[in-house]
């Protein structure tokens, strides 16, 4: 079967961008502000549409009211004023409002044209003031000097009751006293509620449903920033679960949607059975540690009087007593490389989380090292400040320490010297351990971490009896790695190897 070829990084990348909650919120909000866009253009044409249609309608009607006027207005005199009156009265029924106006020939501006007739009737004095709003607004500059034809256009207007009306037919009528001017105004819903003579996002149905659709695009980004805020909830109970730190709490009591409720449970399962084994393979390792310790001591203790019983002379069983005591030792060590490696399968998975002192647990282990290997000629110097508090376990850290320094100490040579520092850079503290050994092979340097991974050259300080068996800087990397921190190896330029431990301060 042929081997599945990884996939590019990018790929890899753009697949997970495009899961990413942000991506998909980006993605909603793109859509809410694109689709209302569209929707409001295609509204806006209909719109326009309309009110072509809607002052294509009108301006046909006041031409027809100026052609029904235009008789009433050739002959107008004091005498025909009730007449043109009672015309416009029938003439305009319920809905229009029809304003009719005179300039005299020959006179030119605004305030030469005067109020005529109005239907329905108003008293004169709303004329006059009428009269005045209208010309203030700037409505007849659209009437030429030569009354001619004026465009199809509206116009708004607030009258003196203040009422609005749409002013929607605007026609001039030539006759030999002078300009009349036949205006026809709507204040009905399908006129005021429309465009006409204003933008169309002014209108009470954009604005209707433009709260609709903001309230409803609100409450869509409030379910999702809602449900991300549950899931930033669940990273910070997690960070505090994995850290330790804070008041403890579960999931379920954090979350704050009910579709979340099962996997909240889930959760909170999850960590209970994580912690139900690492307490059981502690217990698991202190009890097989128990049971094989007790006859490896009873087999210890009985090859005493059994070398005392070999006679001097018999090399025989005296070697059988070496081999059997070599081994005794050996299975010890074994012993507790399982304890060790079971222990530190345990804190992998729940880690002890309290603050301690790197600093001074740096000092005290080196000071212990440096009277331990004085008589092996071996110097150990240690640096550290004066204080550098992490989130672990004391026992955890000191055995990750005891093992670097074993380590180093293994393939010093003699009269070689081991520097044991503790420097901070920033949120971090850096431990590193250097020796002055041959090293480690290039090839090789990428897998001193590795389990079971033991590689000793012959001028290594190892005498056969101290069980070397690639598990001490496994489990260094382990327990950092379940610390937040990570382990590395380098050779040193000068001679030696260098092992540095990062970790995350309290």
């Amino acid at each position: 079967m042929s081997k599945t070829e990884p996939r590019p990084r990018f790929q890899v990348r753009l697949e997970r961008t495009s899961r990413a909650f942000a991506t998909r919120l980006t993605l909603l909000l793109v859509i809410f502000i694109a689709v209302p866009a569209i929707l409001y253009g295609q509204f806006r044409a209909a719109d326009a549409e309309k009110q072509r249609l809607l002052l294509q309608g009108a301006h046909e009607q006041g031409r027809l009211v100026a052609e029904t006027l235009k008789p009433h207005l050739d002959r107008f005199g004091p005498r025909t004023a009730a007449e043109l009156s009672g015309t416009l009265t029938r003439i305009a029924g319920d809905e229009a409002k029809i304003k009719v106006l005179f300039r005299p020939r020959g006179a030119t501006g605004e305030s030469s044209i005067y109020y005529v007739a109005s239907a329905p009737p108003v008293t004169s004095q709303y004329l006059d003031a009428e009269r005045t709003e209208l010309v203030e607004s700037g409505i007849f500059r659209r009437v030429p000097a030569t009354c001619g034809h004026v465009d199809a256009t509206a116009s708004r207007f607030t009258n003196p009751r203040g009422e609005q009306e749409v002013l929607v037919s605007f026609t001039p009528v030539n006759t030999a006293a002078g300009c009349w001017v036949v205006i026809i105004a709507r204040a009905t819903a399908d006129y005021l509620g429309s465009g006409l003579a204003r933008p169309y996002w002014e209108t009470p149905q954009v604005r209707i449903a433009a709260i609709i659709y903001f309230s409803m695009a609100v409450f869509v980004i409030w379910l999702f920033v809602d449900g991300w805020r549950s899931l930033r909830r669940f990273e910070r109970l997690a960070r505090s679960i994995r850290t330790r730190r804070g008041e403890p709490a579960t999931f379920a009591a954090l979350n704050r949607m009910p579709e979340l409720d099962g996997v909240a449970a889930e959760f909170d399962r999850m960590v209970g059975a994580l912690r139900d084994s690492a307490q059981m393979m502690r217990y698991v390792a202190e009890d097989n540690a128990h049971a094989f310790k007790t006859p490896i001591a009873v087999i210890a203790q009985s090859i005493e009087p059994l070398r005392r019983a070999v006679a001097a002379g018999d090399e025989r069983p005296a070697r059988a007593l070496q081999m059997i005591e070599q081994s005794v030792e050996r299975l010890d060590i074994l012993v507790s490389a399982a304890r060790r490696m079971d222990e530190a399968a345990a804190e992998f998975i729940d880690p002890p989380r309290q603050p301690v002192d790197l600093a001074r647990l740096v000092r005290r282990v080196g000071e212990d090292y440096a009277d331990q290997n004085a008589g092996r000629s071996v110097r150990v110097e240690v640096q550290a400040p004066d204080r550098a508090v992490v989130l672990a376990g004391e026992e955890l850290l000191e055995t990750v320490i005891e093992n670097l320094l074993d380590n180093a100490v293994s393939f010093s040579p003699p009269g070689g010297t081991i520097s044991l520092s503790l420097t901070i850079s920033g949120r971090r503290a850096r431990l590193a351990v250097e020796d002055q050994g041959p090293g480690v092979a290039p090839e090789n340097i990428a897998h001193i971490f590795d389990r079971y991974f033991s590689h000793r050259p012959s001028q290594s300080r190892d005498d056969g009896t101290s069980g070397h068996f690639g598990i001490g800087l496994w489990i260094v990397r382990r327990n950092i790695e379940a610390l937040g921190g990570s382990a590395t190896a380098e050779n040193r330029p000068e001679a030696g190897l260098r092992m540095t431990l990062d970790l995350p301060l309290a």
